[in-house]
């Protein structure tokens, strides 16, 4: 943990409004930096801030000069040298251009231009990285990319969408306009380097607790709420409000039947409204659910660790004594050892040892597995992985479910599967509900769950076959099962959510979920994802 008295040192971009920037007084400001010192009050933490241009303060984080970055976005390069939080904003890029000049949509048609960014920002990096043909000129800041590109130098800037529309606002750059739609939505964090899991338990557990108080949102509202309202001009305002009207003078002598309509899709739009507000509370629960899990697992695997490194040990030790104990056995004959006789003890104590030796090496397997499955992964993702060991975890991650739900669950693996692409993480969180839906089916614990995976060569796909002897499900139930919040267990606290949002992970993969079931014979669920992650 860290001390009482230690000064974390954070980290940020001296002009990169709204999120951090020195302000008119000379002192940090920003979301980021309310932010901050918001999860600093929650955990008792004291913080002191030091900012430069992002080159620096990215380059201090990476040589330990400061702690922590509290804004720096997310990629799969950059993990390789740093650890991030979960997000506490979303980054969106654009591509920003004088008026009247060609627009260019997307990173494809910056081919042979001349495009300006932050040096060692996101996009610095990405170009880097997937050669797009352009000509890249880098600079410190957002503003002095917005600044050249006003002046005339360059064919376009590619900056953050909302400090770009900030400071075009405030440095009165009236010439340029982003000329498409904003895109590489990136997720945005604390940042620390790799391996200082304590320091980013710490920023986690303060975001979590800001989120569920609603404290984060007020922070959030305050400085990136204004600049996010959309709304039209006043002019179109206008036309919208003359055609409106002409529409009520036209319709509201004797509209009795179109009233009754719209009165209709306003009561549709309402339930829409209120099922979207409901998964939104639902998700921030699982994320910080995810968040506990992580810092808790964290906690369990040091006590973990102290068993597995003791434990040889003593054994060793029980080992050294044991010729001594038998020499005073032969020689005075039974006696007592921890309230038992020493001729009884002498054959349990091993195998208490060894119990104990595997029983924590079992914990320390379950809480890897936690901490793998609470961690939050980009929905992008798209890399290699086991299915077999995939679906290996999910089973041990739900044993509980299982042993206490049946005597007769079985796996079968088929060998030699290809290797797929995807997210894995994912598809674990798919399969555990899955399992344990067929866990909760069954009546009574001598109903068996089986459950295999296989191959399908010609349609280049891997499956994941599971059957239950459970109550299965009525007919007329089958074809609602991936509708939100749609459950036949209400009573017993299902959400209707597990198989939707599984559904939706599903399809992301290109997937297919197929559904067979006989009420009170039992349900079968096969899973079906592509080899190369294309459609199936």
């Amino acid at each position: 943990m860290l001390s009482a008295d230690q000064t974390v040192l954070i980290g940020g971009d001296y002009n990169y409004p709204p999120y951090e920037f020195i302000n008119d007084k000379g002192q940090p400001s920003g979301y980021n930096v309310e932010l901050t010192l918001a999860i600093a009050e929650v955990m008792g933490m004291k913080v002191e801030f030091r900012f430069s241009d992002w080159a620096d303060v990215r380059n201090a984080l990476k040589t330990g000069e400061i702690d922590a970055l509290q804004g720096m976005a997310n990629s799969p390069q950059r993990r390789e040298t740093f650890d991030f939080s979960p997000a506490h904003a979303i980054i969106h890029q654009s591509i920003f251009a004088r008026r009247g000049e060609p627009r260019a949509a997307s990173l494809a048609e910056l081919r042979d231009k001349d495009v300006v960014v932050q040096k060692n920002g996101i996009m610095h990096d990405y170009l880097l990285q997937n050669d797009v043909g352009a000509r890249l000129f880098t600079v410190e800041t957002h503003a002095d990319a917005l600044r050249q590109l006003a002046a005339g130098k360059h064919d376009y800037a590619l900056v953050a969408n909302l400090p770009g529309l900030y400071l075009g606002k405030e440095l009165g750059l009236s010439n340029i306009v982003p000329v498409g739609k904003p895109f590489q939505a990136q997720h945005y964090g604390y940042a620390v380097l790799k391996g200082n899991e304590e320091l980013l338990a710490q920023f986690s557990e303060g975001l979590a607790i800001l989120k569920n108080t609603g404290r984060q949102q007020q922070i959030y509202n305050t400085w990136l709420g204004p600049l996010q309202e959309k709304g039209l001009p006043w002019k179109q305002w206008g036309k919208w409000a003359a055609y409106l009207s002409a529409l009520l003078l036209l319709f509201l002598g004797g509209s009795i039947t179109w009233n009754r309509m719209l009165k209709r899709q306003v009561d549709k739009r309402t339930c829409e409204l209120d099922i979207q507000q409901q998964q939104l509370i639902q998700a921030d629960k699982m994320t910080s659910l995810g968040i506990l899990v992580s810092g808790v697992a964290h906690e369990i695997n040091n006590p973990t660790g102290l068993l597995l490194l003791n434990m040889p040990v003593i054994q060793e030790a029980w080992q050294d004594c044991d010729e001594v104990l038998e020499q005073h056995y032969a020689q005075h004959g039974d006696f007592m050892l921890g309230g038992l006789s020493y001729s009884q003890m002498r054959d349990e104590i091993p195998a208490l040892l060894k119990d104990m030796h595997e029983g924590a090496r079992r914990i320390k397997r379950i809480v890897n597995d936690l901490k793998d499955f609470s961690r939050q992964e980009n929905d992008d993702i798209r890399e290699p992985f086991n299915f077999n060991e995939v679906v290996a975890t999910a089973i041990r991650l739900a044993e509980n479910s299982i042993n206490n739900s049946t005597d007769h669950f079985t796996v079968s693996y088929s060998s030699n599967l290809p290797t797929i692409k995807g997210n894995a993480q994912r598809i674990e969180q798919v399969i555990i509900n899955l399992i344990i839906n067929a866990c909760q089916a069954l009546s009574d614990r001598s109903k068996a769950i089986n459950v295999r995976t296989y191959a399908l060569p010609e349609e280049q796909q891997v499956c994941l076959d599971i059957k239950d002897e459970g109550c299965g499900i009525e007919a007329e139930n089958l074809s609602r099962l991936l509708d939100p919040f749609f459950t036949t267990r209400r009573e017993q606290g299902g959400t209707g959510l597990g198989l939707s949002v599984s559904s939706g992970i599903v399809l992301a993969h290109n997937g297919l979920l197929k559904f067979k079931s006989t009420p009170k014979q039992g349900t079968r669920v096969i899973l079906a994802l592509p080899i190369n992650g294309d459609k199936t």
